[in-house]
């Protein structure tokens, strides 16, 4: 939950309040990344001594230094008021965000990847003409859309599983989370 004092609350539509500083946070990377491309437009090709044209890199950087220590300040006030609700964001799921790893487990068992993403597309399709949620299919159902289902597919459908699978740099999982967590501290201090 955002603290009210960093959300607009809309009047025109009772209790919704809209995330204006995280909206502007994500707003404000273009510009950032805009001086970046000033910067480097700006010294390509110099030599490696002093040029005149080298003055029209201070002012993008220097706006860029105080737009991201701004937004610095913004986000350690949002990051320290937040409240986090783990059971309102476990009961917000929903198994079609696991349309990848049933895909994923056909790719397992050697089915082309080519194929597996039509494949589970299927199974998202007679999801929705069913009106049942993807991981309440049955095996007969899931094999009747493609018989390389393997009997243990179903497995699949469990979120924090799917997130420990991501353990690549940079993924999901625990560790991988908590590896980008100490490059992070590390760049900080």
């Amino acid at each position: 939950i955002l603290n009210l004092a960093l959300s607009l609350l809309q009047m025109h539509i009772q209790r919704k309040k809209n995330p204006d500083d995280l909206e502007l946070l994500r707003g404000k990377a273009g510009r950032t990344f805009g001086h970046l491309a000033g910067v480097y437009c700006a010294t390509k090709g110099l030599p490696s001594t002093y040029n005149k044209d080298l003055q029209e890199s201070w002012e993008p950087m220097l706006d860029h230094v105080k737009t991201v220590s701004d937004r610095v300040q913004i986000a350690n006030g949002i990051l320290s008021t937040l409240k986090l609700r783990p059971e309102r964001m476990i009961a917000s799921l929903n198994p079609f965000l696991l349309a990848t790893d049933v895909a994923d487990a056909l790719v397992k068992i050697f089915v082309p990847f080519r194929e597996t993403h039509h494949i589970s597309g299927r199974v998202v399709a007679k999801s929705e003409e069913l009106g049942i949620p993807m991981d309440q299919l049955s095996l007969e159902q899931l094999q009747a859309i493609d018989s390389r289902f393997p009997d243990n597919i179903k497995d699949v459908f469990n979120y924090e599983a799917s997130v420990e699978s991501r353990n690549a740099q940079g993924g999901t999982s625990r560790a991988g989370v908590l590896e980008q967590i100490e490059v992070f501290k590390g760049m900080l201090n």
